[in-house]
């Protein structure tokens, strides 16, 4: 086999991920020295393609990084007007005083934006600073120097055939190679685990933990719109099954994006989120609202939850982990943009102090200490112990001793200390026969739909003669092992309907099918998957969701 030839690019720091951490760091990098050469690249078809978020944004990082964002012209148009928390059961609700929740839970003066929209804008502020920006290219692999630290990425490869073998018109892609390189890919992102992985930066921080959040774009009747109204339930449906709750966000021309979060660490794999999600819709208070409106758009992506105990290292010889890549999500406050924005701008002046002193591929150390003892770290600090107070106590545990902590947190104490999460989300995972069936209702076609519909609405397409990008340790484990063990768990745990297992019509046999042209690279299989068997790899560049106004 000849080992692929291909053209070098050289940068001062390269890139990967166009999200509001890997554009805020290319700003500020060119706001520092205009000179430096800073490159961008993005897997979707364009900026903004595959960023999905509630999404409430805390305008402290864009403070931070342009003061003057609303001469500017950036799109925050939706200030919050009113927060409400509702305990939901079945047929009714519960409102949770908003008084008896710690400051930090207060939505004053933040922002109901659609994320993708501000990427958008981010991307041409970068621009009009002499940043280039390659949207299309996703980057397949990692280059090293021959002592190992981080040389660079491989980007825009295309034309495999299936089985992995060049087609007639595959091109090679390019290297680009820089002095650090940034990975800003978001949750669970291929090569971020890879740089995890190789140097260890995971080997003093607790496991990761995660949560699958799905979301749709509603427009709704007028008379039932209230521009900057903000809405967090918990409760029902979930009740015991699973951890999470769901967002309401009243936007701009009688928009709304309904949301819903299940948290991975559930036990019982009869557990479906998609359905969970569907099944709220029909509560009469979020009915109410919806019924005379349409359905828009459509999406999924996890969420990082695991917080202040869960962060790697996030500065590796030759670059640093932005964002969610190393997992910046608030949980209680369910925001990570902010703090997205904020580690770009931090990576970006330790590189840029590095690179003065002619330093280069080294650990940058000043970095990480920022991260932790800088604004990120007083965010993430004080509400470390909510998370695992839910995973391992219920909800109302969660919302008495985890709204205590957060509250004695505010002095700069813990009683708990800092709590562990126990165990990853795939080994929570429990044998089926641990567990009930769940029986869902079937969606009406109205305010619930099925999966494959749904996911039309996500404008999500690949290439079908490429590999799929959805690999397989070992191919036997699906049927010999998940299907008998955990009844078939990925064909309920997945948003998309990317796998089934299906009966061969000559042996009778089961198979497992994996539709990798439906994924909406949420990343859950590689998360949830309880024998992690599932490895998510980057697609070509421009295949995958494409998610207008989300």
């Amino acid at each position: 086999m000849t080992e692929t030839t291909r053209e070098a690019m050289e940068y001062d720091v390269v890139i990967v991920g166009a999200g509001p951490a890997g554009l805020s760091a290319a700003i500020r990098l060119k706001q520092l020295d205009p000179a430096r050469e800073v490159v961008v690249l993005e897997k979707g078809s364009e900026v903004g393609a595959h960023i999905l978020s509630g999404a409430v944004l805390d305008p402290v990082g864009l403070d931070a990084l342009i003061p003057d964002w609303k001469e500017k012209g950036a799109p925050l148009n939706v200030p919050v007007t009113e927060d409400k928390f509702f305990y939901l059961g079945e047929g009714g609700k519960v409102s949770v005083p908003t008084k008896l929740m710690p400051p930090m839970m207060n939505n004053h003066g933040n922002y109901i934006v659609s994320m993708g929209n501000v990427c958008r804008w981010l991307a041409e502020q970068a621009e009009e600073l002499g940043v280039e920006i390659f949207p299309g290219m996703a980057c397949s692999e990692l280059v090293y120097h021959e002592d190992g630290t981080v040389k660079g990425v491989v980007a825009g490869e295309f034309g495999r055939n299936a089985d992995g073998t060049e087609g007639p018109g595959y091109e090679p892609g390019m290297e680009l190679h820089g002095k650090y390189v940034f990975l800003g890919e978001g949750v669970r992102g291929s090569l971020s685990k890879q740089v995890i992985a190789k140097f260890g930066l995971d080997k003093d921080s607790d496991f990761q933990k995660f949560g699958l959040g799905m979301k749709e774009l509603w427009e709704i009747d007028p008379e039932k719109h209230s521009p900057g109204r903000v809405v967090h339930t918990m409760g029902w449906p979930l009740g015991s099954n699973a951890g999470g709750g769901s967002f309401i966000y009243h936007l701009d021309d009688n928009q709304v994006y309904v949301g819903f979060v299940v948290h991975l660490g559930y036990a019982n794999p009869h557990v479906n989120p998609y359905l969970s999600f569907q099944q709220f819709k029909h509560h009469p208070y979020v009915k109410d609202l919806l019924e005379g409106g349409k359905r828009v758009s459509y999406g999924a992506r996890a969420i990082t939850e695991g917080g202040w105990q869960s962060l790697p290292k996030t500065a590796f010889p030759g670059g640093a982990l932005l964002g969610c890549a190393a997992g910046m999500v608030n949980v209680p406050r369910i925001k990570g943009n902010h703090n997205a924005m904020l580690s770009g701008k931090a990576a970006a002046e330790a590189a840029h102090s590095a690179i003065e002193s002619g330093r280069s591929r080294d650990v940058l150390e000043e970095y990480d200490r920022d991260v932790r003892d800088g604004p990120i770290g007083k965010d993430l600090k004080p509400v470390r112990n909510v998370k695992p107070i839910w995973s391992k106590y219920g909800l109302n545990a969660s919302l008495a001793l985890g709204g205590f902590d957060m509250w004695t947190n505010r002095f700069g104490f813990s009683l708990l200390g800092t709590m562990k999460h126990g165990k990853t989300d795939a080994q929570a995972t429990e044998d089926a026969g641990k567990h009930k069936v769940i029986d869902y209702p079937k969606p009406d076609g109205k305010l619930s739909f099925d999966r494959l519909t749904n996911v039309s609405f996500a404008n999500t397409n690949h290439e079908e003669s490429q590999p799929s990008h959805l690999k397989l340790k070992d191919p036997d484990i699906p049927v010999q092992v998940n299907l008998p063990k955990y009844a078939g768990l990925s064909q309920r745990y997945c948003p998309a309907g990317v796998y089934e297992f299906v009966k061969d019509e000559g042996t009778g046999q089961d198979r497992f099918v994996i539709n990798f042209q439906n994924c909406v690279h949420c990343k859950t299989c590689d998360i949830k998957d309880p024998s992690q068997n599932i490895v998510w790899t980057t697609p070509q560049g421009g295949d995958g969701p494409n998610y207008p106004n989300m």
